[in-house]
C-alpha cells in the first residue's frame, strides 16, 4: 500500500512539475484567448528553471515506470484483494499521464497554433521618406508563443509595414509609416500583451 501511494504522489509530482516547466508559455495563450493580454508575462520569470523543471519531470516519470515495470516479489499470503489494481494505478493511466506531461513540456513549440495568423499589413505609400525603421528592446519574451502574441498586436497598428520579432534576441523590428502611426504607438501596442519595451531606437535609413 505505501508504494502504491509513493508511486501516485510521484506521478503527481510529474505533473505539476510538467505544468511549472510550460506555465511561461501557456500563459501568453490563455491571457490571449481570455482577452487579458496584460497578464500574458505573469509567469515569464519561471522560464530560467525550466530546464530544471523537465529534468525534474522525466526524473520522477522514469521512476514511476521502473517501479511500474520492475518484476514483483511472490509473497505468499491470502491478500489477493490487495492485488487487485485499480485504473488509477495501472500501466494505462501511467501513460496517460506520462503523455499528457510530454504534451505540457513541449507546449513551446507548438503554441503559435493557437494565435490567428497575424493581419496582413497593407499600407499605401504615399512618399517613401515617410517609411521608418525601429527596433524596440521587449523584456519578459521567453518562447515562440510569446513572438506571436506581440506580432498578433504590432499587426494590428494601422501605419505598420512589416515586422519581425524575436524571443531570443528579445527585440522586434518594425517598419511603419510615420505620417500614419508613431513609435511610441508601437511600444504602446507590445506593452498591452503583458510585455515591456525597454528601450526604443529608430534606425536611420
Amino acid at each position: 500500500m505505501t508504494t502504491k501511494i509513493k508511486n501516485s504522489k510521484g506521478w503527481v509530482a510529474g505533473i505539476f512539475a510538467a505544468v511549472a516547466a510550460s506555465l511561461c508559455c501557456i500563459t501568453p495563450v490563455l491571457a490571449f484567448l481570455g482577452g487579458a493580454s496584460g497578464l500574458a508575462s505573469s509567469f515569464s520569470w519561471i522560464e530560467p528553471f525550466r530546464p530544471y523543471l523537465i529534468g525534474l519531470t522525466i526524473a520522477v516519470f522514469a521512476f514511476a515506470w521502473y517501479q511500474k515495470l520492475k518484476p514483483q516479489k511472490q509473497i505468499d499470503c491470502d491478500c489477493e484483494a490487495d492485488n487487485k489494481k485499480s485504473f488509477w494505478q495501472s500501466k494505462s493511466f501511467l501513460g496517460i499521464v506520462t503523455i499528457v506531461a510530454g504534451l505540457l513540456i513541449a507546449f513551446p513549440y507548438y503554441a503559435k497554433v493557437f494565435y490567428p495568423k497575424p493581419q496582413e499589413v497593407k499600407v499605401v505609400v504615399v512618399d517613401k521618406t515617410n517609411i521608418q525603421q525601429a527596433v524596440f528592446k521587449i523584456k519578459g519574451m521567453s518562447c515562440e508563443s510569446c513572438t506571436e502574441h506581440v506580432n498578433s498586436e504590432i499587426s494590428k497598428v494601422k501605419g505598420v509595414v512589416g515586422f519581425q520579432t524575436s524571443y531570443e534576441n528579445a527585440n522586434s523590428t518594425v517598419k511603419f509609416d510615420n505620417s500614419k502611426t508613431s513609435i511610441d504607438s508601437i511600444a504602446a501596442a507590445i506593452n498591452s500583451t503583458g510585455y515591456k519595451v525597454v528601450s526604443q531606437t529608430v534606425l536611420t535609413p
